[in-house]
């Protein structure tokens, strides 16, 4: 008899593209990781314990101890069920619950009988995989034991988001060029398996380096982080900001076509002009220039659709700043 397929989450898509932007899928397990996993084996008295990543069709460890392998299938994962709730996954006994008696991790190596995880639950709010405790033999545990699983949880989480925090620019918290390659990549995957468009849309500060020399570089970071502040508004959670450069910020918009990116960027373009900060007092207003582009057929990878963004971007800028141009595949 087959056993049941998995809970899909109702946030599925999101909570993937928030494991992919954490940037933790292929991270070499460290010894803070390996810390907690040896401390939840030992207070849990389970041979095995794992730190699990849930993507698309398989469960990853980010750290182990007692299994021999990196990942498993998603349809076998205990995890698979447990991200799909709020509350720590608790099997007693596996033989006995529908969900797993026939699973082949139980069936068959490791042997699974007892089972309890509990979710790495995001900032953002979404279920990126489990801090899980295993045994061969059936446990029971108290409810004191459930909360201190959901505590080492939350640590487990606490060093992702560092790792990531880490990774972003110093200065407005967004991630860098490095990051847009990669979950540009993805998404113009994703784009395609669904028939959904994709536009990209880079911005750039024209005037930055007059207020830089007026005001000072403490003035040129605060508007940064004031253009960022109000770029958010403008952005739904898919939407993936970046910091190209001293004065270039890259928008990647799932699921946008074109004309919809356009519109975005010049009602952004007309915000920033009504930005205050220490110039306000002066005739001195923020000028944004802008390149647009969408995701085409002829396209081989994210690379093609940045190149085009930055094409358009120096027509913008060649036509006088200020302004928005949109450059489309064969245009």
């Amino acid at each position: 008899m087959a056993y049941p397929a998995y809970p899909v989450p109702s946030d599925e898509e999101q909570r993937l593209r928030d494991l992919e932007r954490h940037g933790v899928i292929g991270m070499a397990s460290d010894v803070h990781f390996e810390r907690i996993i040896e401390l939840a084996s030992s207070i849990f008295h389970t041979p095995i314990a794992v730190i699990s990543l849930v993507e698309a069709d398989r469960q990853w460890f980010l750290s182990h101890k007692g299994l021999d392998v990196s990942e498993t299938p998603r349809d076998q994962a205990f995890c698979a069920h447990a991200i799909a709730a709020q509350q720590p996954l608790v099997v007693a006994d596996a033989r006995l619950d529908e969900r797993f008696a026939n699973n082949p991790l139980v069936t068959g190596f490791p042997h699974i009988r007892f089972y309890a995880g509990a979710p790495l639950r995001s900032p953002d709010g979404h279920n990126l995989g489990t801090l899980c405790v295993i045994d061969r033999e059936p446990h029971r545990l108290e409810s004191s034991e459930i909360h201190q699983l959901q505590l080492m949880a939350e640590l487990v989480m606490r060093e992702i988001d560092l790792r990531h925090l880490a990774s972003l620019c110093p200065i407005t918290g967004l991630p860098t060029r490095l990051s847009l390659m990669t979950i540009g990549e993805r998404e113009v995957a994703r784009a395609r398996q669904a028939g959904h468009p994709l536009s990209l849309a880079l911005l750039d500060v024209d005037n930055l380096r007059q207020v830089n020399s007026r005001w000072g570089h403490p003035a040129g970071d605060r508007l940064l982080t004031d253009l960022v502040r109000l770029g958010h508004q403008f952005l739904r959670e898919q939407d993936f900001a970046a910091r190209l450069g001293d004065s270039e910020f890259a928008l990647l918009l799932p699921e946008v076509p074109a004309d919809a990116a356009l519109t975005l960027a010049e009602s952004l373009r007309q915000a920033a002009r009504q930005m205050v900060g220490i110039w306000s007092p002066s005739d001195w207003r923020l000028h944004l220039s802008g390149g647009i582009t969408a995701l085409s057929s002829q396209d081989h990878g994210f690379a093609d659709l940045l190149l085009r963004a930055e094409s358009a971007l120096q027509l913008a800028k060649g036509n006088g700043r200020n302004q928005i141009a949109v450059l489309l595949d064969g245009v």
